[in-house]
């Protein structure tokens, strides 16, 4: 059995959308047991409606709901103890749940589950990694926003935490990582990135297969399995994807109610257009992992529907199933082992005292 914690008050709409995603997991996973964590008024009525679902899981009253436009800051001093959020990252910490899901605030979230969690040992930062569709199938793209800037070593974590996700998601028994960067060339580039490369070159890691730099291009392309960045180029990378989606999805709508004969056209191309929509949903691939931390969250999208949040559930027991902190762990310490902490800052100080 596979139990997964829920903060049934996050996101936009709340227990309205989430129940109802909850239920639709629970037909198609016999082997998932969910808490949920809310506040009585809001949730009780929601369950209701599923009974199957209310005589399955486990409901956990909490009186705090952190709110959307809450600070980090003013979530933990006023949420800690309390709130659905912060008791759904604590029932993994205590060993109550496998992982957590919440679709509430990304940074109150983030600074809750870092300070219940912790990161794992050797890791300095966790990352958010978000899988990305693309042209071959799907890859993993991260830093999309949990970390603003980073150093080599970080860089060369996240692409430790990065490839223990592909193989826990897609089965790949050594992924391939490519480090996001101006161009392809090794001269280009900032200093930690081309560091990190270096770094990911040398340590000829058997969980990992590194293919040098790619760029912005790359990431539709499929390039590569996972795409390395730090959180600021991440985030604006991601969101400019799926409001490129977004963009051209209502280009298409309104190009095929134009005329009659667009009209004639799409009905004839249907199935084509349906797949296409598909493939362009962004709550398909809704969900972002928490990776360093001593524990599985995932963060659905604030605005997603029944459909996205079932789809950040079914991450989240996908991560589960497949060991990913097992393979994380295992990689992470292998990595540290043959690469002991300060060896990164010596090289650097000695190059930098070579350039005068």
């Amino acid at each position: 059995m596979i139990r997964i914690s829920i903060d049934a008050m996050g996101g936009d709409h709340g227990a309205s959308v989430v129940i109802p995603a909850l239920a639709a997991v629970a037909d198609r996973r016999p082997d998932i047991k969910f808490i949920i964590f809310g506040r009585e008024d809001v949730v009780r009525p929601e369950l209701a409606k599923f009974p199957t679902l209310a005589g399955s899981s486990e409901f956990v009253h909490c009186e705090v709901a952190v709110q959307m436009d809450d600070k980090p800051s003013q979530a933990l001093r006023h949420g800690r103890g309390t709130s659905s959020m912060w008791n759904a990252i604590e029932a993994v910490k205590k060993g109550q749940a496998d992982a957590c899901i919440s679709a509430g605030n990304t940074g109150a979230l983030m600074a809750m589950a870092k300070f219940c969690l912790r990161t794992m040992a050797s890791v300095d930062r966790p990352a958010i990694a978000a899988i990305w569709p693309n042209v071959r199938s799907e890859s993993i793209v991260l830093d999309v926003g949990a970390t603003i800037g980073g150093d080599a070593q970080q860089l060369v974590d996240f692409a430790i935490l990065g490839t223990g996700m592909a193989r826990a998601l897609f089965g790949i028994e050594r992924p391939t990582v490519g480090l996001l960067n101006v161009g392809v060339e090794e001269v280009k580039g900032q200093e930690e990135v081309k560091e990190a490369g270096r770094m990911l070159r040398e340590a000829e890691l058997d969980s990992l297969d590194y293919r040098g730099f790619v760029e912005g291009d790359d990431i539709g392309k499929g390039t590569v399995d996972v795409v390395v960045t730090e959180g600021f180029a991440g985030n604006i990378a991601l969101k400019t994807a799926e409001g490129t989606a977004r963009q051209i999805a209502g280009y298409l709508k309104a190009a095929m109610g134009r005329t009659l004969m667009a009209r004639i056209g799409y009905i004839l191309a249907r199935g084509a257009f349906n797949q296409l929509r598909e493939k362009m949903d962004v709550g398909r691939s809704n969900g972002g992992v928490f990776l360093g931390l001593n524990g599985i969250v995932v963060k659905s999208h604030g605005g997603a529907d029944s459909a996205g949040f079932a789809a950040a559930v079914e991450l989240g027991y996908d991560m589960v199933r497949n060991k990913l902190l097992d393979l994380v762990q295992a990689d992470i310490d292998l990595f540290h082992a043959r690469n002991p902490q300060g060896q990164t800052a010596q090289i650097i100080a000695v190059k930098t005292d070579e350039e005068g």
